[in-house]
C-alpha cells in the first residue's frame, strides 16, 4: 500500500461548518503528501465560498468539482447521482470520504460500485448531525434511520466528530456493525491568537447559516426582550446567509430593531469576531460546531445552547450554556452585558482547548482511519 493515497471528499453544501471541516482536512492531507479532490453542489454558496475555493484549487492535484446535487431525496438524485458517480470514477480514489447524509451516501454506493471493477477503495463517512437531526419518530426519521442501517454494510469506517454524534446513532440507527472512531474537529494554531473587538463594536454578534435549526429566530427575539432590561437599546451583527434570511429581516422589522441590527454577508469568523464584544450562538441542533471552537479560541466571550457536542467543549453543566429558548438567552445576555469581567471566567481554559482541539491531531486521527480501511 502506497503511502501517499489519492483522497476524495464528497458532500453537498460547500457552506458552514462542513466545508470548514474539509477545507482544514485537505490543507493537512497535501502537506502530507496525499493527492486530494473535492465532488460537491453547484448551487449553493455565494461570493465568499468562491473565493474560499479560488485559494484552495492550486493546491488540489484531483481538482474541485461542483455539480448540481439536490438537498431532499426526488427524481432529480438519479441525474445527480449518474453525474457525480461519473466524476468520480474519472478521479480513481484510495478513498472516498462522504460528509452528511448526501455526501455520505454517495461515496459510500459510488464506492462500492468502483470497488466492483477495481482495486479496492476505502469507504468512510461522517455525519456532522445530517440525518442524525431528525426525529426517530417521525415518518422521515424512520426512513432515514432505515436507510443508514442499510448504508452500514457499504461502509469501511464510521468518523464521528463528537460523543453526542455517536450516541445519537446508536440511539437512532443502532450499534455500529463496522469500524467506528470519535475524531474532534480540530482549529489550526494561528486560530488560538486573541481577536480584540473594534473600538465601534456592536453588543452581540449572531454568525452562522440563516435557517432556524441554527436558532437566528431565538437569538432576534432575546435581542428584544433584554434591551428594556440593560435600560437601552442593544446593538447586534448578524453575518451569515441561507434561505430563511428574508424571515429574519422581517422579524427584526416587525420587533423594531432596524436600527439596532446590522445584518452582512458571510466572511471569515475572526473578521466578525471584531464586530462584537460577545458572541452567541443560539443552535436548536449541531454536531461539533466549528464556531463554538473558533469564538473560544480567539478568546471572545460567548453564549451557546446546551446541543450536540458543544457540552463536550464547555464541560457539562457549564453555565455559559443555555436551552435554546428566548427568555434563557434574554437571562444569559443580560447577566454577561451587565458584569462581562464575571463572564468571561465561565470560558474554558485556552491551553486545554488547543490541546485536544487542534488540526494536526485531527487530520492524524482521520489518516489512521484512512490506513486501517484501507488495510482490513
Amino acid at each position: 500500500m502506497a503511502d501517499n493515497l489519492r483522497i476524495v471528499h464528497c458532500f453537498r453544501s460547500p457552506v458552514g461548518g462542513i466545508f470548514r471541516h474539509v477545507r482544514d482536512l485537505t490543507e493537512a492531507q497535501v502537506a502530507a503528501g496525499h493527492s486530494v479532490g473535492i465532488v460537491c453542489d453547484s448551487t449553493t454558496g455565494g461570493a465568499f465560498e468562491e473565493h474560499l475555493f479560488d485559494q484552495m484549487k492550486d493546491m488540489l492535484a484531483l481538482g474541485i468539482h461542483r455539480t448540481p446535487m439536490q438537498r431532499h431525496v426526488g427524481l432529480g438524485d438519479l441525474a445527480s447521482a449518474l453525474r457525480t458517480y461519473g466524476i468520480i470514477k474519472e478521479l480513481r480514489p484510495d478513498v472516498l470520504h462522504g460528509h452528511g447524509a448526501k455526501g455520505g451516501a454517495y461515496a459510500r454506493l459510488f464506492g462500492s460500485l468502483l470497488r466492483v471493477s477495481r482495486s479496492r477503495v476505502a469507504r468512510l463517512y461522517s455525519p456532522h448531525g445530517g440525518s442524525l437531526h431528525y426525529d426517530e419518530n417521525t415518518t422521515t426519521g424512520k426512513l432515514f434511520f432505515a436507510l443508514e442501517r442499510f448504508m452500514a454494510r457499504f461502509t469501511d469506517c464510521l468518523l464521528f466528530v463528537s460523543d453526542y454524534e455517536r450516541h445519537t446513532y446508536r440511539r437512532k440507527v443502532g450499534e455500529p456493525p463496522i469500524p467506528n472512531t470519535l475524531v474532534y474537529n480540530g482549529l489550526r494554531a494561528a486560530e488560538f491568537e486573541p481577536v480584540p473587538s473594534k473600538p465601534d463594536a456592536a453588543d452581540l454578534l449572531y454568525i452562522g447559516m440563516m435557517r432556524d435549526l441554527k436558532g437566528p429566530d431565538i437569538f432576534i427575539d432575546a435581542l428584544a426582550n433584554v434591551g428594556p432590561r440593560i435600560g437601552r437599546a442593544l446593538t447586534a451583527v448578524m453575518v451569515g446567509d441561507g434561505d430563511d434570511l428574508p424571515r429574519y429581516h422581517a422579524q427584526v422589522k416587525r420587533l423594531g430593531l432596524e436600527s439596532h441590527v446590522r445584518f452582512l454577508p458571510p466572511m471569515p469568523a475572526r473578521e466578525a469576531f471584531a464586530l462584537a464584544a460577545l458572541i452567541i450562538v443560539p443552535s436548536r441542533a449541531e454536531a461539533m460546531p466549528y464556531i463554538v471552537l473558533e469564538t473560544l479560541a480567539a478568546g471572545k466571550p460567548m453564549i451557546a445552547t446546551s446541543v450536540g457536542g458543544i457540552p463536550e467543549i464547555f464541560g457539562t453543566g457549564s453555565p455559559a450554556l443555555i436551552r435554546p429558548d428566548p427568555v434563557e438567552l434574554s437571562d444569559k445576555m443580560h447577566q454577561a452585558l451587565v458584569d462581562p469581567a464575571a463572564y468571561r471566567k465561565l470560558m474554558p481554559d485556552g491551553a486545554s482547548l488547543k490541546a485536544r482541539f487542534g488540526a494536526d491531531v485531527m487530520a492524524a486521527d482521520i489518516e489512521k482511519a484512512y490506513f486501517a480501511a484501507l488495510n482490513k
